[in-house]
């Protein structure tokens, strides 16, 4: 990525009983096309006695992107959904005017000693889509595209590119995919993009431009049709972004809109626990912060 425009380290945040690294939003770059919010959870062995549980929290304005590497995360919502999340698959649940949703290790692997390691993504929704009827769609790793460039491992995991496109059921235009290589390699594909892009280090390292940039790096572009570097061996990265929106976004805890209006009558709605339950989860759920969460 010859055109490097900002360098962003993860920075660790808390979600209740387990600590992430955050990579958006940031001070200086609030979203990477529709992309707006990423966290990378893990690795993490958790023991017999720890399970991974979010409790029942509600979204607006956006769609979540989960993408597992390792572990198991059951997936229920207020839609009725119940779907078991396994690594290299993707759950794509789209919150649209309101929907709650909790995360949870699996009954069967409770009390049991498991690893934990992935990707938490939103991607805000266009705004004539913001009060859409919530979806959900649960798309196999069998489903997504996948190839083999000279010594490159690629997987279009959203979106479209390189004249593929992905079954996620996305709403704007972009991208997020994964590359590996097991050798050193030249990667050139701007031309396969469009608008801004997002390069995350997950493992090893890449060099543009005589500068050697290692895992937890999160490189912004600024303008990905230059989006082109040098891989070193054992490297897995994911490059995301797309078309920005015309419209600024506002995003308070799980809250995405164009207008701050909105935001502030869903926060009161679910302060009334007004928002639709999750059948069989509904006894706890994760309060409003009382205090603003740093972002």
């Amino acid at each position: 990525m010859s055109n490097i425009k900002l360098i962003v380290e993860e920075r660790a945040a808390n979600i209740g009983n387990f600590l992430v690294g955050r990579l958006l939003p940031f001070r200086q770059k609030r979203m990477v096309g529709p992309f707006i919010f990423i966290d990378h959870m893990g690795p993490v062995v958790m023991s017999k006695r720890e399970n991974f549980d979010v409790l029942p929290h509600p979204h607006i304005g956006l769609s979540t992107l989960t993408f597992l590497f390792e572990g198991s995360i059951m997936h229920k919502d207020s839609i009725g959904t119940k779907l078991e999340i396994k690594p290299g698959a993707v759950n794509w649940m789209t919150a649209g005017k309101g929907v709650v949703h909790s995360e949870r290790t699996p009954e069967y692997l409770r009390n049991s000693t498991l690893k934990m390691h992935g990707l938490q993504i939103w991607v805000a929704l266009p705004k004539e889509k913001e009060l859409m009827e919530p979806e959900f769609s649960h798309i196999t790793k069998e489903e997504i595209p996948a190839w083999t460039k000279e010594n490159a491992q690629f997987k279009l995991i959203a979106g479209e590119a390189f004249g593929k496109k992905s079954p996620v059921p996305v709403f704007s235009k972009l991208f997020m995919i994964e590359i590996k290589s097991t050798t050193k390699q030249a990667i050139n594909i701007g031309e396969h993009l469009n608008g801004e892009a997002g390069l995350y280090i997950l493992e090893g390292a890449i060099e543009s431009d005589g500068n050697v940039y290692k895992n937890k790096q999160l490189l912004i572009a600024n303008d990905s049709t230059l989006c082109a570097f040098t891989m070193q061996k054992n490297t897995t990265i994911y490059i995301f972004g797309g078309e920005p929106f015309p419209e600024e976004r506002f995003i308070d805890w799980n809250f995405v809109a164009t207008n701050k209006e909105r935001i502030k009558e869903a926060k009161q709605q679910w302060k009334a626990q007004e928002f639709p339950k999750i059948e069989g989860d509904s006894d706890e759920f994760v309060p409003y912060p009382t205090l603003k969460l740093k972002k």
